[in-house]
């Protein structure tokens, strides 16, 4: 089962502004987005469910510093990135 990636608009300028940070993360934050699409379970990403304020939303790990945050849609197989960044930005 493959999944869909959603992009918004705001998350394009988000994600447009950390690889224009971070261009040396560029491979891992594709890679990511591949695996995801794939198969969001994959025990690389990470993935776990967050609380508190961010309740409803999830989190995959692009390395140990940096994490993309989505909404997973697994009824509708759609995941929308939300923010992407590392721990303290996202969270």
């Amino acid at each position: 089962m493959s999944f869909q990636l959603i992009f918004t608009a705001q998350y394009e300028k988000r994600a447009a502004r950390f690889l224009k940070r971070h261009p040396d993360l560029e491979k891992q934050y594709l890679k990511t987005l591949q695996l995801l699409e794939m198969n969001p379970h994959h025990p690389s990403l990470r993935l776990h469910a967050l609380s508190g304020s961010l309740q409803g939303l999830h989190s995959v790990s692009i390395n140990l510093s940096h994490r993309i945050t989505l909404e997973l849609l697994i009824q509708d197989e759609e995941i929308i990135p939300v923010n992407v960044g590392d721990h303290n930005v996202v969270y």
